[in-house]
């Protein structure tokens, strides 16, 4: 987000919106529903989730589908974790980038495979709380640097262009609202995220879920728009930054001695090591479970979800050496591409609408290849086309009736 906000300036709020909009929508409209159906027909995953209701080989094709969704989107996604922790290593100890990127994803993975979901959810208490501290003490130090808010704007506005201080981008028209709609619509994708719905099916009770909807949407906002508010500030503090997804540790390295920088570099591993676990664990259990190979090989889950997860760290460790691709870009592919796949259905779900068996294994094929397509065709405004259209059109396959 800050890497984003450095690039295109004040236009990225759109995306920091979109995201906070995303996540208070899937906990406080989302999450009451998928908690209360989960527990009353006592499903364990997403993918039981979106296949209740389905017997027989129907069943097992959509279960099968999914769980190859997952896994294939999932590598990418924690590749770009891994490939942050890399970048954090390298740029603080001076290390390679493959060997950093190696030993950040060697950190994550054994922590999950020694703890599970308790240690996941224990550290991404811990870890949340140090992305909340660098998402205001940096942006806060960085504004205070430049002489206060007013200086802050001023500053910004003579030293970069109308277009960078434009909440369009300078876009007028159609085009602006293009930008802005496609902006915006990186939140959809949220409601299909498997690791997300995990969290909603694991739900103590009522008093734990109004704490995660407090919890999680001010989260969402304190980080997001500290980030982007540091993205702004890094353009005047380090304007000659080659690498814009540096800019955190620029700024860093910058204001703060050594001591309470490394804790602002400690929260940039948390935000990478509770993004990773939890893709890690759900990767496991759409092994082990989801495709019951538990059963079918007559071995312990926890056995095959440990292999899942140390192969799927392996495939994404080589992915983020040998395949160059920025952060954003991966974790932007990964994130539409699986929630345009699973979001139509397990909103449908959650919302208690009526979807027909036969038409659910087509809209999570047809979600799924258009956001592909969409991503490797040139770019529209703010991304609409790849951000909304395969949402859209899975979801018209499981509602659209024909008459």
């Amino acid at each position: 987000m800050s890497g984003l906000a450095f690039s295109i300036g004040v236009s990225a709020l759109w995306v920091a919106l979109g995201a906070i909009l995303g996540c208070a929508f899937s906990w406080w409209v989302l999450a009451p529903r998928i908690m209360a159906a989960s527990e009353r027909r006592q499903l364990l995953s997403a993918t039981e989730f979106i296949a209740d209701g389905t017997a027989g080989r129907q069943r097992q094709r959509i279960i099968g589908l999914v769980s190859a969704i997952i896994l294939f989107s999932f590598v990418v996604y924690i590749a770009s974790q891994f490939q942050g922790a890399g970048n954090t290593f390298a740029s603080t100890f001076g290390m390679s980038s493959a060997g950093s990127i190696a030993l950040g994803g060697s950190i994550i993975v054994l922590y999950t495979l020694l703890g599970g979901f308790w240690a996941v959810s224990v550290t991404d208490t811990l870890q949340g709380l140090l992305m909340i501290l660098a998402a205001i003490a940096l942006p806060l130090a960085a504004v205070i640097e430049l002489g206060g808010p007013a200086a802050f704007w001023a500053g910004l506005g003579a030293r970069t262009s109308a277009q960078y201080m434009s909440l369009t981008g300078n876009s007028l028209g159609l085009t602006a609202a293009g930008m802005v709609a496609g902006s915006l619509a990186v939140g959809i994708s949220a409601i299909g995220q498997p690791h997300l719905v995990a969290r909603f099916m694991a739900l103590r009770d009522a008093s734990a879920l109004r704490q995660g909807q407090l919890i999680a949407t001010l989260w969402y906002a304190v980080v997001f728009l500290g980030m982007f508010l540091l993205g702004l500030a890094g353009r005047l503090l380090v304007p000659d930054l080659a690498d814009a997804e540096q800019v955190f540790f620029a700024v860093n390295a910058q204001l703060f001695p050594s001591f309470l920088g490394a804790i602002l570099l400690a929260a940039v591993l948390s935000a990478i090591m509770s993004t990773a676990d939890s893709m890690l664990l759900v990767a496991g259990t759409t092994v082990a479970h989801d495709l019951g190979m538990t059963r079918r090989y007559r071995v312990q889950a926890l056995l095959i979800s440990r292999l899942v997860i140390a192969i799927i760290s392996v495939a994404a460790i080589l992915v983020a050496i040998y395949i160059p691709a920025t952060i954003f870009q991966r974790v932007l592919f990964a994130w539409v591409a699986i929630g345009s796949a699973l979001g139509p259905i397990i909103l449908c779900r959650a919302l208690g609408l009526v979807c027909a068996p036969t038409r659910i294994l087509p809209a999570i094929a047809t979600g799924f290849v258009v956001a592909v397509a969409c991503y490797l065709l040139p770019n529209t405004p703010g991304d609409i086309v790849e951000r909304t259209l395969p949402f859209a059109l899975g979801l018209a396959v499981l509602l659209l009736r024909p008459r």
